[in-house]
Formats: structure tokens, sequence, C-alpha cells
């Protein structure tokens, strides 16, 4: 796994994208801390009873990711970050690199948990949730700073991360069974 893995790693460094390299540079800057899913958070949480529920499992979602990303995935499985200057990732495309470990990808986890308990709440905000975080992800292989199955694992990070926070979100009533009925 670790060949095939380095080889797309390898394959992304090698593949000029000159027209791309300044956007996803820029997305996954604006993704570090979840800059970008907190905007869309404080947006929906003026825009509703639903869309305020959204913004809050979705935000929930961030914090269960970033947890469990940051402080137990990263210190239970340590991986080096790629070289990128051996790979030759162009300078254009380079964020400052983390000196935290890069295995699991916690922007990925993050943006997916929220794009993924957002999109349950509000399903019309699932497709364009779903495809910035996929962005997020790519955008930190695009820019050397992870390999590819490091997002691939932020990316189901994320999905258990929604589950949780929208499991926690979810009524009282609908967790406990209806006592008079149980048996």
């Amino acid at each position: 796994m670790r060949a095939v893995d380095g080889a797309l790693y390898a394959a992304v460094a090698a593949t000029s994208t000159p027209t791309l390299d300044r956007a996803l540079r820029r997305l996954s800057h604006a993704a570090d801390h979840s800059k970008v899913s907190l905007g869309i958070a404080a947006a929906l949480a003026l825009s509703g009873a639903r869309a305020r529920r959204a913004a809050l499992v979705g935000v929930g979602a961030i914090a269960v990711a970033s947890a469990s990303a940051n402080l137990l995935g990263k210190r239970l499985v340590y991986r080096a970050r790629p070289d990128r200057e051996a790979a030759r990732v162009t300078v254009d495309r380079h964020v400052p690199m983390p000196a935290s470990a890069s295995f699991p990808s916690g922007h990925t986890a993050a943006a997916v948990a929220f794009a993924t308990a957002v999109g349950v709440v509000l399903p019309e905000a699932a497709v364009p949730l779903g495809a910035l975080a996929s962005a997020v992800g790519y955008s930190r292989v695009h820019t050397g700073v992870h390999y590819p199955g490091d997002v691939a694992a932020g990316a189901v990070l994320g999905i258990a991360s929604a589950a949780a926070a929208l499991a926690a979100a979810a009524p009282a009533r609908a967790r406990q069974p209806n006592t008079l009925t149980a048996w």
C-alpha cells in the first residue's frame, strides 16, 4: 500500500497544473483550522431553524474529527510527512509544511465531517459541501503535505465523526427505546 500511495503522490507532484496551483494552495490555506467550514456554518446559522441545526451538528462533527485526527490518529499511527523536494513538488504549490504527523489528514477529516453532517440535516447542501470537502482533501496532496492514503483515512474518519455528531444531536426520544413497547 505504501508503494501505491507513494506512486500516486509522485504522479500528482509530476503533473503540471499551473492554473490550479494557486487556487488549491489558497483552498488548502483557507481550510486551516476549518476556517471555510466555520464560515459556512456561520452563514447557515443565520438562515433558519433547519440550517441552524445543520450548522450546529456540522461544527460538532468538526470537533469530533479534529480531536480524533490530531489527538489520537496522528499519535497512534505516526507517519512522516512526504518529502516535497524529492518528489519535485513545484514551489508554486507549497503551503507551510505542518510539524505534525501526516496520517490521517486532519483537514480532510474536518471537511468531510462537516459536509457529511450538514448534508444529512440539510440535503440540498450535500453535493456542494461534498465537492468542497473533496477539493480540500485533494489540495492537501496537491500542495505536497499529505499522501493520498492520509486523505483517504481522513475522509473515513470524517464520515465516522459525522455519524457520532449526528447520533449525539438526535433527540433523546429517538435514542431511547419506548419502554412500553420495547418488550
